[in-house]
């Protein structure tokens, strides 16, 4: 490490639960809930709590309660792509080396004051440590704001206070933390006076097993180098605000067909708009499907535009952004060439019966040999099985009469016909 540079450790940035802090910090000083599809209180704010707000609550039982509550649905879509924002403004910012594959919980790699102004621009509890696990509960007891630093010589004190509702970090479910503090465990020191088989015994083997190698010293000390997600992106940027319906839909109908070029074929998993007002930049999230065409790129992205809720304001500024791109797969076939593959000659030398086609005669027949039947694979002919119906012709009259009189003739004479 060169001379005068503060040494690099691993910070967790903790903004959860997500995206309930993104609508606080749109509201701030307001109570806030969070809906489900079918309109229930999914996530609340502390202010929110306090009014008497409990998860599960219809949304006019919540209004009702307490009528300053502002409520609103976020789809899961739009809260992983203004999740994906923040990790990429923590790559352009502050490090290289981003995680945030759980919404809400960040780590990078970070000096101790770099640290502290992050959590200032943030106001976000940050934990700073030497490995992802300390700092993820250094990050839990931190005040937002703050920096919560863990060194190596206090790591042991650190962990033996560590309050079981903090054991998420180490993979512990909460139902195991609960039936703990049921047993009179209060903190992480009461369970390791715990033999690891008891642990193992207790929590299961899995939890068990991950919680008795980081008591042993097994740590994560590492964060993978982030890769930013390719997005496609057009604005517009208008003369006077733009405040009417048919001018959007005009201004999408301008964008949409440029991106579309630039797709080359490709997926893309997301569409975002975003709109610059005077009260602000706004923007809304909608899921794609495959195919993507032009036409269906502009509806979707008109209902983006409509749950952004910024043509009332005036839009000085529209920008179509497109996530998550990725190149389509196709098969041409499962069985492809089998008949020149080298297994299958071999296969038939030592089996010539392994094999057999199928020719279908009517799928929607009422029976399996008037739906299809066996072809031998080296002859063509009809491969007959077991199943396969016998055809018997029924005899001429006159042969049953000559039939019929024969086996009279051998009664009379005692001989077998």
């Amino acid at each position: 490490m060169p001379p005068g540079r503060a040494p690099s450790l691993i910070a967790c940035v903790l903004l959860s639960p997500w995206p309930l802090v993104q609508v606080q910090r749109q509201h701030p000083g307001v109570p806030v809930a969070l809906l489900g599809d079918t309109r229930r209180v999914i996530q609340a704010c502390p202010l929110a709590q306090g009014a008497g707000i409990h998860l599960g609550m219809r949304e006019g039982a919540a209004l009702s309660r307490c009528p300053d509550l502002h409520t609103t649905l976020v789809p899961a879509a739009e809260a992983r792509a203004a999740w994906a924002e923040v990790l990429d403004q923590l790559y352009a910012r502050y490090s290289d080396r981003v995680e945030g594959q759980t919404l809400g919980t960040a780590f990078l790699v970070l000096s101790a004051p770099a640290a502290r102004d992050l959590a200032a621009a943030l106001h976000a509890p940050v934990g700073l440590a030497a490995s992802r696990e300390l700092a993820h509960l250094a990050a839990l007891r931190a005040v937002p704001g703050e920096v919560h630093e863990v060194s190596t010589s206090a790591e042991q004190a650190f962990l033996m206070l560590a309050p079981l509702a903090h054991l998420g970090a180490l993979s512990v479910p909460p139902g195991a933390a609960e039936r703990l503090q049921f047993l009179g465990v209060r903190d992480l020191g009461g369970l390791m006076d715990w033999s690891a088989a008891q642990r193992q015994q207790f929590l299961g083997v899995d939890v068990g097993k991950r919680l008795n190698r980081f008591l042993r010293g097994e740590r994560t000390r590492s964060v993978e180098r982030y890769h930013p997600g390719p997005l496609l992106t057009a604005s517009l940027v208008f003369d006077a605000p733009l405040a009417e319906p048919a001018q959007a839909g005009a201004a999408l109908r301008d964008l949409l067909p440029g991106l579309v070029v630039e797709l080359r074929g490709r997926l893309a998993a997301t569409l975002t708009v975003q709109a610059e007002t005077i009260g602000g930049t706004l923007q809304a999230t909608r899921p794609l499907k495959w195919p993507l065409d032009e036409a269906a790129l502009v509806r979707v992205a008109g209902l983006a535009l409509a749950d952004a809720r910024a043509l009332p304001l005036g839009i000085d500024r529209l920008t179509v952004q497109l996530g998550g791109l990725a190149t389509p797969g196709r098969m041409v076939g499962l069985w492809a060439g089998l008949a020149e593959l080298e297994v299958t000659k071999t296969v038939l030398s030592r089996f010539p019966d392994a094999l057999v086609r199928v020719r279908w005669l009517d799928p929607w027949a009422y029976t399996a040999d008037q739906q299809y039947e066996w072809i031998d694979w080296h002859t063509g002919e009809v491969r007959v099985t077991a199943l396969t119906p016998r055809l018997v012709w029924p005899a001429h009259p006159a042969q049953r009469r000559q039939q019929a009189v024969a086996q009279v003739l051998a009664f009379f004479d005692g001989v077998s016909p």
